[in-house]
């Protein structure tokens, strides 16, 4: 087929919305073995984003390791994770409907029986204590109206009747991690408080136990407010390891048995990070082999890479040694001899559930977050940006350019830049195939995903150079890698949009009403008033403003500084919103109040919302309409025809507008 000559945008491509949308399975934590079996969990948009927890036999059998009616999802923190565990063909897990506990046997065909009675508690991140015949989990107890919600760490007996937990560990705001030792003679967990996020301060507790499980005795082993603990393990023999960031590196420590008073060893020093920020519970970047080996991951500039860390403790040595995979993304690892499982993915490579030889480096893929084969001739790489920003600092960015065999755009044209600010804020991109990215390459996008500064990847000092800059530091790393590429020739500088979800959402109403770079952006359950999300949010974030602003409302007149619905005077360029309409942690009216303010202004402005979705959609229709939506959207800013049959989206003031940016 001869290239054919369309404009940047127009290009016909093979990956369509509708494959991202239902095919794209979520794959999430835990990763684990149990009696030679594996265990992973999917969250699946084609059943309305049911969490399913999946099974490989021994034998190779893929099957659902819960039944139909049962969804493996808590709303612990309201991001949840860590909602099952499985031992000795016993699946334990917390259900999406009820919120409550569940056991069910793999191989019985018996319904799943509740171990918890119904209430208004939640619970995620259990270990099991088979010596006491229990789970010993974190609890959220939302039963006292007008009260914030309590976390404690309890024990659930799994035989006998139905109990809402026995208290073991409370005072904290929060908890995570709790871990029985193989002998059941000891608890270990983190706790941490209010302002701080877990990647801010944390604290690792290891507790002595009667014969009842109850604490006999507790020491705080290391962390503080301003050091991060994570990932706490207990290593057959009964060494704890964990990651902490007190360098300003999440390294690897161990604290010996026998040195009951002494400092925790620190493993490594490396200017490498081994550890992650918790936004889930069941996180993981290393799993433990009996003989104490680690078998991990860390993270270089935003690329992750697998190795081998042996440790002799007489000598107090330790060596690293990669292992070689093709795979730049790594997390959730659970170890079965020398065979390693995790989610992993590289750019040619989706996101999923590998296996892995730590010997040899071989692996085998288990199951694909989405079994879509793309030719490689609409595969945009990602190339790495480290451009200058704000206070002659740097930041970085993954930038894909437009990819597609079958089309070449009009001599002279460039192509439109879509500006990707991810989510949490402290969290980052990376340099995986993304199937939502390579809709709009392949179609004559180039996409910036930023690494702004405050995203994970780069060091602590990186990390924290946010702390009090939200919604500054992050928009001028966006601006600015919008103003390098046009620099550079690579985009049209007039036809520059930025998109954004949640976090992501606020940078990109923040850039679009406080800036003058972009001249159209998308909100993804995003962000406009940050003083309503400081008084109107779940626990997990009620304080995280603290550290990224300021506190309130002491400091209320930098809060509405920093809110562009109290400035929509300047913004002058179109948005399209997007909101699910139970969304607990960034609540509908935050985009509803946005919304009316642009339509009062007679701005172009169009807004999406989804019945039944939260924080992110789940929903395969919801996804699906959503991308196609926002490329509609931008279709009708930056005049160019789809050359998809596109649902289209009812803009308003699109026909009148008034100081739109051109």
């Amino acid at each position: 087929m001869p290239v054919r000559t369309a404009p940047y945008g127009s290009w016909e491509s093979p990956i369509k919305a509708d494959a991202i949308a239902s095919g794209t399975l979520r794959l999430q934590n835990p990763v684990a073995y149990d009696q030679g079996d594996l265990f992973w969990q999917e969250g699946r948009p084609s059943e309305n984003g049911r969490m399913v927890v999946v099974r490989r036999t021994s034998a190779g059998k893929i099957v659902d390791a819960i039944p139909a009616g049962f969804a493996a999802r808590t709303l612990v923190h309201e991001y949840g994770g860590g909602a099952y565990v499985v031992k000795d063909g016993t699946i334990y897990f917390s259900n999406y409907e009820d919120q409550r506990l569940y056991l069910h046997k793999l191989d019985d065909t018996a319904a799943p029986r509740a171990l918890t009675p119904p209430g208004k508690w939640r619970y995620a991140d259990a270990s099991v204590d088979t010596k006491r015949k229990r789970l010993v989990c974190v609890r959220e107890d939302h039963s006292i109206t007008g009260q914030e919600a309590t976390s404690t760490i309890v024990s659930i007996s799994y035989e006998g009747g139905e109990s809402a937990g026995e208290g073991l560990v409370g005072g904290h705001n929060f908890y995570s991690n709790p871990r029985v030792s193989p002998d059941g003679s000891r608890l270990c967990w983190l706790s941490w408080n209010h302002p701080n996020m877990p990647w801010d301060g944390t604290e690792l507790w290891v507790a002595e136990l009667d014969d009842r499980g109850m604490i006999k005795s507790k020491r705080k082993i290391a962390g503080g407010v301003s050091e991060s603990i994570f990932q706490p393990e207990w290593s057959k023999s009964g060494l704890l390891y964990y990651i902490g960031d007190v360098t300003g590196w999440w390294n690897p420590y161990v604290l010996h048995p026998a040195d009951t008073n002494s400092a925790p060893w620190q493993i490594l020093k490396m200017e490498k990070e081994f550890g992650l920020p918790h936004w889930v519970f069941g996180m993981s970047t290393y799993a433990l082999k009996d003989d104490g080996t680690i078998i991990g991951g860390y993270c270089d500039k935003g690329k992750w890479k697998l190795c081998k860390i042996e440790v002799d403790f007489a000598a107090k040595k330790s060596s690293l040694k990669d292992i070689d995979v093709p795979f730049g993304d790594l997390d959730y690892f659970a170890l079965d001899g020398d065979s390693l499982a995790c989610c992993a993915s590289s750019p040619e490579t989706m996101s999923s559930v590998v296996e892995i030889d730590t010997k040899t480096g071989a692996y085998k893929i288990i199951r694909k977050s989405n079994e879509l084969e793309v030719d490689k001739k609409y595969i945009s790489v990602a190339e790495v940006a480290e451009f200058p920003t704000a206070d002659g600092q740097t930041a970085y960015a993954l930038v894909y350019k437009p990819s597609n065999a079958d089309f070449r755009a009009p001599d002279g044209e460039l192509p439109p830049l879509l500006v990707e600010s991810h989510g949490g804020p402290t969290s980052a991109t990376g340099s995986s195939l993304n199937l939502h990215i390579q809709y709009w390459t392949s179609r004559g996008f180039v996409v910036a995903d930023v690494n702004y500064r405050g995203s994970t990847g780069y060091g602590r000092e990186y990390r924290d150079k946010l702390k009090l800059q939200w919604g500054i530091a992050d928009v001028q790393d966006c601006e600015n890698a919008a103003r390098y590429l046009a620099s550079k020739g690579v985009v049209d500088p007039k036809r520059m949009a930025i998109t954004g979800g949640s976090a992501g959402g606020y940078t990109t109403l923040c850039a679009l009403t406080f800036g003058d770079v972009f001249h159209a952006g998308a909100s993804h359950y995003g962000i406009g008033d940050v003083s309503a999300l400081a008084a109107d949010t779940h626990k997990f974030e009620a304080r995280y403003l603290d550290t990224l602003i300021g506190p309130y409302p002491k400091e209320k007149a930098i809060y509405d500084e920093r809110s562009p619905l109290n400035y929509t005077d300047k913004l002058t360029c179109p948005v399209i919103f997007f909101q699910g309409l139970e969304d607990k942690a960034v609540p509908p009216s935050q985009a509803e109040s946005m919304v009316a303010a642009l339509r009062k202004k007679k701005l172009p402005v169009a807004y999406i919302t989804y019945p039944g979705e939260q924080h992110g959609f789940r929903q395969a229709e919801n996804i699906k309409r959503t991308l196609e939506a926002e490329f509609y959207f931008y279709s009708r800013i930056f005049k160019f025809t789809p050359a998809d049959k596109i649902e289209p989206v009812q803009i308003d003031n699109l026909d009148d507008p008034v100081g739109v940016r051109r």
